[in-house]
């Protein structure tokens, strides 16, 4: 696909998409909002925001920018049978299962050296971490998956577009699986 490297061309592919996702990232907000008293019971969870939807953005655009690739190379099938697309999917999920626990950990040991509240048990705070980040997982590979083929059904480079919807909706849905982890787990 030819890519027209002009202000223009950029502009008017890439606006209505980030004015979209602006009023995503609002609804982001609202829902941290409305889970601010139990992350101030729960400091551990306060530390893992940033962390699960940074984590969950990353593994999505480290699998965008394969995809990408995959498609500039010409080598991109959506067939349900791809073995690449497989492989890369698994690969996304393994990376979060080995990282979200050690996120986990990470988070309850700063809360204890910054504020010394252990009021969740070390190992409640990595399975919170862990459950939401395998779920985030799947979720961003869902995300990635449709952003990238929804950006070759309307001829548009994915690397223009497919980063920034994974990274803003892994933001949302960070949050939102966060809390709703929390909320069955805790």
């Amino acid at each position: 696909m030819p890519t027209e490297w002009t202000v223009r061309a950029i502009t008017r592919a890439m606006l209505p998409v980030l004015l979209v996702l602006t009023l995503v990232e609002l609804g982001s907000g609202l829902v941290l909002g409305s889970f601010e008293a139990q992350l101030f019971r729960y400091p551990s969870l306060l530390v893992l925001v940033p962390v699960t939807i940074g984590t969950a953005g990353n593994l999505g655009s480290v699998l965008a920018a394969r995809l990408s690739t995959s498609f500039h190379l010409g080598t991109l099938s959506f067939s349900p049978r791809d073995d690449e697309l497989a492989g890369n999917a698994v690969a996304t999920v393994a990376l979060a299962v080995t990282v979200f626990p050690v996120i986990g950990a990470g988070a309850w040991v700063a809360t204890l050296l910054v504020s010394g509240d252990t009021s969740l048990a070390l190992r409640m705070v990595v399975l919170v971490a862990l459950s939401s980040g395998i779920s985030l997982a799947v979720l961003a590979v869902v995300v990635t998956f449709s952003a990238t083929y929804v950006a070759y059904r309307f001829g548009l480079d994915p690397d223009d577009v497919v980063i920034p919807v994974v990274t803003n909706v892994c933001d949302v849905l960070g949050v939102v699986v966060l809390f709703g982890v929390a909320q069955v787990l805790v």
